[in-house]
């Protein structure tokens, strides 16, 4: 499961900087490459993320 939750995070990676060149082709390799699981697991550390930081912030 851990190894296969790295996979899936470098793949979508690399979609999200392909984005950049070619947004069409980009978001539609993103869009078939994150499943519903894939896609709340990637919110999910995306708000922990954000919550981590903000509480490291000097007030």
């Amino acid at each position: 499961m851990k190894g296969r939750f790295g996979d899936v995070l470098v793949g979508t990676a690399g979609d999200m900087a392909g984005t950049v060149v070619d947004p069409r082709q980009g978001l539609s390799k993103l869009r078939s490459a994150l499943s519903g699981r894939a896609a709340v697991m990637l919110a999910a550390g995306l708000a922990l993320g954000y919550l981590v930081a903000r509480s490291r912030r000097a007030p």
